[in-house]
C-alpha cells in the first residue's frame, strides 16, 4: 500500500513536471515569436541539463539497474549534473541586458525555468535522501544534504564565473581541478568563490528545507 502510494505521489510529480516544463518552452517560443530574437532560448538547453539528475534518481527511484557499479555510475552522474538545476536561477542576471520584450515578461520566463529545474533538482535530492536513509542514521542524512546543496552552490560558481560545465570533468579535467584546487589552496585570494558558495547555499538549503518541511507536515 505504501509503494503503491509513492508510485502514485511520483506519477503526479512527473505529470506536473511535464507540464511546468512545456509551459517554459511555450513561453520561450512565444517570447521568439514576437520579438523575433533568440536570446533566451538557451533556456531551453539549461533546463534539460536540469533535468538530467531528476532522470538518474528516477532511474535509481525504479531500482532500473542490476549492480553497485551501475548504482555507483548513477550517483555520480546525478552529483556532476547536479549543479544545473539551480544553476538557472542565475540566468536572472540576463533581465539587465536584454530589451527586446518587457522586463516583466522576461522576468516571468526565466523564473518559470528556473522554478521548474529547481524542482527537478529538488526531487532528484529527495529521491538520493531517501536511498541514503536506507543505509545511514537520519542524522546523517540530513548533514550530507545540506552539503549537497553546498557543492551544487560552488558547481553554480563555476559554471556561472568561471564558465566550466559538468562535461568538462571528461573533457577538460585537469584544467577544471585546478581552478578547484586554486580556490582551496588560497581561498582568501578568491573572495566571491566563498561568498556566493555560501549565501547562495544557504539560499538553496532555505529553499529545499522549506519544502520539506511543508510536505512532512502535510502528510503527517
Amino acid at each position: 500500500m505504501i509503494q503503491r502510494l509513492k508510485e502514485l505521489n511520483r506519477l503526479n510529480s512527473t505529470v506536473l513536471l511535464g507540464l511546468m516544463t512545456v509551459f517554459c518552452f511555450s513561453l520561450s517560443l512565444l517570447r521568439y515569436t514576437i520579438t523575433d530574437t533568440k536570446v533566451f532560448l538557451f533556456l531551453n538547453w539549461n533546463l534539460f541539463l536540469a533535468f538530467l539528475p531528476w532522470l538518474f534518481s528516477s532511474i535509481i527511484f525504479y531500482r532500473a539497474f542490476n549492480n553497485r557499479l551501475a548504482l555507483s555510475l548513477l550517483i555520480f552522474s546525478w552529483l556532476l549534473f547536479f549543479p544545473n538545476s539551480p544553476y538557472i536561477l542565475t540566468d536572472l542576471f540576463h533581465l539587465r541586458t536584454q530589451r527586446s520584450a518587457p522586463i516583466w515578461f522576461d522576468l516571468v520566463v526565466i523564473l518559470s525555468f528556473a522554478w521548474t529545474g529547481l524542482m527537478y533538482g529538488f526531487i532528484s535530492l529527495m529521491d538520493l535522501s531517501t536511498l541514503l536513509q536506507r543505509h545511514l542514521h537520519t542524522r546523517w542524512v540530513t548533514l550530507i544534504t545540506v552539503l549537497f546543496l553546498f557543492l551544487a552552490s560552488f558547481g553554480v560558481y563555476l559554471g556561472r564565473y568561471l564558465r566550466w560545465n559538468s562535461w568538462d570533468i571528461l573533457s577538460n579535467p585537469f584544467g577544471l581541478f585546478s581552478d578547484i584546487l586554486d580556490r582551496f589552496v588560497d581561498p582568501l585570494a578568491h573572495p566571491t568563490t566563498w561568498g556566493v558558495t555560501i549565501l547562495f547555499g544557504v539560499l538553496l538549503n532555505m529553499m529545499y528545507w522549506s519544502l520539506r518541511f511543508v510536505s512532512v507536515s502535510k502528510s503527517a
